[in-house]
């Protein structure tokens, strides 16, 4: 004969662990969602402390710094303007193992271009957009061994253009070109790009380095051409995977 007790009570206990399988069960698939993506830049609001946003550091190399933030779709987005003596950013620091996040994706525009930009000269290195990712620096000190990507939208040197630094002390800033003038001012652009395999043919110098990275700047710049530039940026994540196919497979040029 069955005890109605004891199968009242197994019934009780086989819907409880229904219940936790279905809470459990399904959480990791959840949790690996989450954790497809690493935020590199992103605000919830036009706040600004003391001139920049909460969390960030100001990098003022020279002249005025006109920074906001501004809403551009469901997000707010930097603005940055910079006039004929102007050289300034924003950074934080984050760490990022390229191993596990190899893509690196963002969205910009440009509104005004510094009239005859060329990263490729000291005298004219102003861009309107720069994003630049720092890595583990490789000895001391530090301001002249930290590896560094910047990813830069430019006037006269052609897109795909890739190349070291000609400033004094920019041997570990190697620079690529992904815009120039002859994409369309003020539209917005959005770049993907597999920053590890960049990493590796950028630096082919450094053999065995482990490309994790340090932190993460927003820049502009126009004091060498005196001209003034315009742009903006946003929404900038690490992924571990191509989320939008845009430039993450392109052929890369061969460092000159």
């Amino acid at each position: 004969m069955t005890n109605p007790t004891v199968t009242g009570r197994t019934t009780i206990m086989s819907l409880f662990l229904l219940f936790l399988l279905a809470i459990f069960g399904t959480a990791p698939a959840a949790s690996a969602a989450e954790n497809e993506t690493i935020q590199a830049v992103h605000f919830s609001s036009a706040e600004l402390v003391r001139g920049v946003p909460p969390g960030w550091v100001l990098d003022r190399k020279a002249g005025t710094v006109n920074l906001r933030l501004e809403k551009a779709g469901e997000d707010f987005i930097v603005h940055l303007v910079s006039d004929r003596k102007s050289s300034f950013g924003i950074k934080r620091e984050l760490h990022v193992d390229l191993r596990e996040y190899p893509f690196l994706n963002w969205r910009w525009k440009a509104v005004r271009l510094p009239r005859g930009g060329d990263v490729r000269k000291a005298t004219t290195d102003d861009q309107a957009v720069q994003l630049y990712v720092a890595f583990t620096s490789t000895g001391f000190p530090a301001v002249l061994n930290t590896p560094t990507i910047g990813y830069v939208w430019d006037n006269e040197a052609p897109r795909g253009w890739t190349g070291r630094s000609d400033q004094i002390g920019g041997g570990k800033l190697r620079y690529v070109v992904l815009r120039n003038k002859a994409d369309s001012v003020g539209e917005w652009y959005a770049e993907s790009r597999n920053i590890q395999e960049d990493f590796r043919k950028l630096f082919r110098d450094l053999k065995g380095f482990d490309a994790v990275t340090y932190g993460i700047q927003l820049h502009i710049n126009s004091q060498y051409t005196k001209s003034g530039a315009e742009g903006c940026i946003g929404d900038v994540y690490f992924s571990r995977h191509d989320t939008r196919g845009m430039t993450a497979s392109a052929p890369f040029p061969v460092l000159r």
